[in-house]
């Protein structure tokens, strides 16, 4: 059975503690060597070298780490080049690269974009995106409006193309759903009043995943094991005073719809970068997301 493999994980490339030994432990997972690794204390680390990575907060002198470490196996697409960015790698030996472009978001104040790649793999093409959408609780309106432009992106794909979209998302499941105003006399959600002030709301109120799109979360079945990528109560690499738990970093599929074209099936998940490395800290604030996908022939 031909499978495609795909990482998704916020890296914390801004957090300079311990940035060697973190950066270290990022390429260990993207190389197929045996036995224990020398960054995690008496504990072995699984190897994925995945065929597909998106990493989000990137900076620069992470990425010439990574690009010496393994550039020869993997090609390198950087979705900017200043501050921190996205980026992508893809496996030369299993994909190759058609195309790339950016989509920027003209209202983010981060200067937050979309990156899109056309590759070819296995004889069938496919489209890659990833982003950080907007960050922080006060933004839920730019960061649905990113959502909407996201997923009007994946649909609008061409029909013979799959998509699969993997990034640190930052969205509240609240901020997902469908929003309607209740009706009078109904109690209104907290996100109501959030967005009450918002000059234009239909931009943000169409906000929901489409017909032909699925999260590999929920079409997994909801694994609890797989449920929270931001977790304070365990990883604690931030000193935040508070506990919280959030879904931040999702993984989105859009089937191709042509007759004769292969199919991308999800297949499995998991969350790494759990292990605690001998500095003290985890390779990110985020967990990693690891997910299969099995190509069916129709």
């Amino acid at each position: 059975e031909e499978q495609l493999s795909l990482i998704t994980w916020n890296i914390d490339g801004l957090d300079g503690d311990e940035q060697p030994e973190r950066a270290r432990s990022l390429c260990s997972y993207l190389t197929e060597v045996k036995g224990h690794c020398t960054h995690v204390s008496n504990r072995p680390l699984h190897r994925y070298s995945a065929d597909v990575v998106l990493l989000q907060e990137m900076v620069q002198p992470y990425m010439r780490f990574m690009h010496r470490r393994l550039g020869d196996e993997y090609a390198f697409i950087e979705g900017g080049q200043d501050g921190y960015f996205t980026m992508m790698l893809l496996k030369k030996s299993r994909l190759r690269l058609l195309d790339h472009h950016i989509v920027h978001f003209s209202k983010s104040g981060m200067k937050r974009n979309l990156l899109v790649a056309q590759v070819q793999f296995g004889g069938q093409k496919l489209s890659l995106m990833t982003s950080h959408f907007e960050s922080c609780k006060a933004n839920a309106a730019e960061r649905m409006r990113q959502l909407r432009l996201v997923m009007k992106a994946m649909s609008q794909a061409p029909d013979d193309q799959s998509v699969l979209f993997g990034g640190d998302t930052n969205l509240r499941d609240h901020e997902v759903r469908f929003f309607t105003p209740p009706p009078r006399g109904r109690q209104r959600s907290p996100l109501w009043f959030s967005l009450k002030n918002v000059k234009n709301r239909q931009e943000v109120a169409a906000v929901g995943l489409p017909g032909n799109v699925v999260d590999l979360w929920e079409e997994l079945g909801e694994p609890e094991k797989c449920r929270y990528t931001w977790d304070t109560r365990l990883n604690t690499n931030k000193e935040i005073p508070f506990k919280c738990r959030f879904r931040f970093d999702r993984v989105y599929l859009r089937r191709a719809g042509v007759d004769g074209v292969p199919l991308l099936e999800p297949r499995s998940m998991a969350l790494i970068g759990l292990e605690k490395l001998r500095c003290g800290m985890f390779t990110s604030d985020h967990w990693g997301i690891y997910s299969t996908f099995s190509v069916m022939h129709t």
